[in-house]
């Protein structure tokens, strides 16, 4: 019940103090009334157990001032530590010969030594711990130690340095009065406070501005150097149009009174003098040179000649970056005179070349009417040599069928041969011809490569195979972007001269891919070009080992070659050595949908011809009779006739309409085949037709795909005609 005499909230003191009282007034009471015996025991028993827990909170009292002393023993260690590492900070600081400054995250001064500020004697007193930031900043803009920027207000000064407040780090240095600089170093700390260095740099920057006036000393004395150097004069004038520079070479080049470029002489002195003195092949050039100088921005540079006395000047005048500018003045005197000697030899030169143009003209008419004329005589010349080429081979060919002695036949296979290497030559020469016009047309289309390959194969393996060489073709499947007429004739001339010159072992024909384009090479086992050969290989009439027998070529077919394959810009390459032969042409793709492979053609002698009537139509009387015995040995009916009117009349009197018709081109009186066959269609129908002729343009091979005629070139090729007629002639 002791909780009723006292009360819990009160401190043990103060309940002992109540207790103590309690126990002396009942011990009182009991003395007073012995005869309340019975109560005065209880009152007794009451104050004794009042004073056990008088004991017991007296001891709790005494423990808990124990642990009171203790803990400010301790509140007092750690306040005297707290202190000395205040007074060490402090010291520390202020020992740093810099002024030091701590801000706290709220942006209020903690701490600062005494030289933080010291430079500013109306602000240094107020640097005391509490004060915010932007006040520090407020009274700092407007110190009277603090010697702001020209043009630069206190309030401007203070948001420029709020701004570097912002920054995790800044540097940056301040001008104090008395020619002073502070650098101000500001670093953020990891509570988010500030620290802030003040460092006196005034001997620093004193030592750098004297660097830098040494520096523009000796950079002006190189500078007037240079200006003395130069073989220019210059005039350098200030923002304010005074003379601010010059050289020597000025007054030198404008015969300048010494007055007039003394420094500080306005450059409207000069402009005057210029106009006063001198003469301006442009009129214009004063009033511009005085409009320039009075401008003061924007002045786009301005060049001008000025001619003072017989001495000719070009002046430039150019704005600088501070708004002054220069003139410099060229002596061109030298120039004009060379310009004007140099016209006048113009003017000789032009008659002369005038004259000789003239000359030119007309040795160049002579030459190319010369060429023309060479290019229809080589052409007339080819066409009458093929018509009689055609008739002896055709007329060989018919004899092959009746002469059965070897030895007869042994002289007829020469004679053949004889006749092949003259066509050879005519076409060489024909080609030549072309090439050297400069009129050569070319028809660029799809070439399938193994369809031509296939037909040059047919051709000169047989050739090779009697010399006993080993002749392959090995080729991918691919089509062309070329002349067909003239890289069958690229081709034919590679290969034909490798199965000429090599006497054994191997001639391989191969292409190798190469992005859009195709590497076609003829490797042969011959005997070698020497390096030094390489180029003259191409030249006309050019051959290194000499055939036993004349009719084996006589030195053009590489130079058509190369000739060719300049025209149709297809790349000729050539690498030999001892034994071993490479020659090698690039084509571009043509990238077609689909590519044959290809295939050989059947020989002429292996099919009989069916029975039918063909229609010739052939000017020259030797080559129709020719044609007409070959076809007839063959087992053709042939009607044969000089012009498109004989065939008319003859068969319209006979009423028959022929299986075929071969006509001559280039008939008599200027009539063509081509019309011939036309009119033969309107009427008899769409007679198969070809045309035959010495004549090479790819125009013609036009002609005969839009009227759907075969051609075959003179001298005519006795196999090619039977495969033609084994092709067109209806079948039994």
């Amino acid at each position: 019940m002791s909780h009723t005499l006292v009360i819990p909230t009160d401190s043990l003191e103060r309940q002992n103090q109540k207790l103590l009282k309690i126990a002396e007034t009942l011990m009182r009471r009991v003395e007073q009334s012995p005869a309340e015996s019975g109560l005065a025991y209880a009152q007794f028993e009451r104050a004794a157990l009042l004073e056990e827990e008088v004991r017991n909170r007296t001891f709790d009292l005494e423990q808990a001032l124990d642990q009171l002393n203790l803990t400010h023993n301790q509140l007092a260690q750690a306040n005297a530590a707290t202190e000395t590492a205040r007074a060490d900070l402090s010291n520390a600081i202020e020992t740093i010969h810099d002024g030091f400054a701590l801000f706290n995250a709220n942006d209020t001064l903690v701490m600062c030594n005494s030289r933080f500020g010291k430079w500013m004697r109306d602000v240094h007193p107020r640097l005391l711990p509490g004060l915010k930031f932007k006040t520090y900043v407020q009274l700092v803009s407007h110190s009277n130690d603090l010697a702001l920027p020209k043009g630069v207000s206190p309030g401007q000064w203070a948001k420029r340095r709020m701004l570097h407040h912002r920054e995790k780090h800044a540097v940056f240095n301040s001008r104090i009065a008395g020619q002073r600089w502070l650098q101000i170093s500001e670093q953020r700390t990891n509570d988010g406070g500030t620290v802030i260095l003040q460092t006196d740099v005034t001997d620093m920057m004193r030592l750098e501005r004297r660097e830098r006036d040494r520096l523009l000393d000796d950079q002006a004395r190189l500078i007037r150097a240079t200006l003395d150097h130069l073989d220019q004069g210059v005039c350098i004038f200030d923002t304010s149009n005074l003379l601010a520079g010059s050289n020597q070479r000025a007054s030198e080049l404008l015969t300048l009174p010494m007055h007039l470029l003394t420094l500080g002489s306005r450059a409207e002195r000069l402009h005057q003098f210029l106009h006063d003195h001198g003469q301006f092949p442009d009129p214009n050039s004063a009033t511009r040179l005085r409009d320039w100088m009075v401008r003061k921005n924007n002045r786009t540079p301005l060049s001008f000649e000025v001619l003072i006395g017989a001495r000719a000047l070009t002046a430039f005048a150019q704005q600088m970056p501070d708004g002054g500018f220069v003139i410099s003045f060229t002596d061109i005197t030298t120039e004009r005179r060379a310009a004007r000697a140099l016209a006048e030899a113009n003017e000789s030169l032009e008659r002369r070349v005038v004259e000789r143009t003239l000359e030119l003209e007309a040795a160049l008419g002579d030459a190319e009417r010369a060429n023309a004329s060479k290019t229809r005589f080589v052409a007339a010349a080819s066409h009458d040599l093929m018509q009689p080429l055609s008739a002896a081979k055709l007329y060989m060919a018919s004899l092959t069928e009746g002469i059965r002695n070897p030895e007869l036949l042994s002289h007829l296979d020469k004679a053949t041969n004889a006749l092949a290497g003259v066509e050879d030559i005519l076409e060489a020469l024909l080609d030549i011809s072309k090439l050297d016009s400069g009129q050569v047309a070319v028809d660029l289309t799809d070439v399938a490569l193994g369809d031509m390959l296939g037909q040059l194969s047919d051709e000169l393996a047989p050739l090779a195979a009697q010399k006993g060489l080993d002749f392959r073709i090995v080729l991918p499947s691919a089509t062309v972007r070329s002349d067909a007429t003239f890289l069958r004739r690229i081709l034919q001339n590679l290969i034909s001269n490798a199965v000429r010159y090599t006497t054994r072992g191997k001639i391989l024909v191969g292409g190798r891919r190469h992005g859009n384009t195709l590497r076609i090479e003829i490797h042969d086992t011959g005997p070698g070009i020497p390096q030094d050969q390489h180029q003259r290989v191409f030249d006309e009439f050019h051959r290194l080992n000499t055939p036993s027998r004349p009719t084996e070529g006589v030195g053009l077919g590489l130079t058509i070659v190369k000739r060719a394959c300049d025209l149709l810009d297809h790349p000729l390459h050539l690498r030999s050595e001892v034994g071993r032969t490479i020659f090698s042409v690039v084509l571009p793709l043509s990238n077609p949908q689909e590519t044959r492979d290809p295939a050989p053609i059947e020989g002429y002698g292996q099919a009989a011809l069916p029975s039918a009537i063909v229609l010739l139509i052939e000017n020259d009387t030797g080559l129709r009779s020719a044609l007409t015995v070959a076809l007839e040995a063959w087992g053709l009916d042939v009607f044969a006739c000089a012009s498109e009117r004989e065939a008319m009349s003859l068969l319209q009197e006979v009423d028959i309409a022929p299986d075929l018709v071969i006509a001559d081109y280039q008939l008599d009186d200027g009539l063509l085949g081509s019309d011939a066959i036309t009119h033969l269609r309107q009427q008899h129908g769409p007679l198969p037709a070809c045309l035959i002729t010495a004549n090479r343009n790819p125009e013609l091979a036009m002609l005969c795909k839009t009227i759907s005629a075969d051609l075959l070139h003179k001298p005519i090729n006795p196999a090619d005609l039977r495969q033609l007629l084994l092709n067109r002639l209806p079948t039994a």
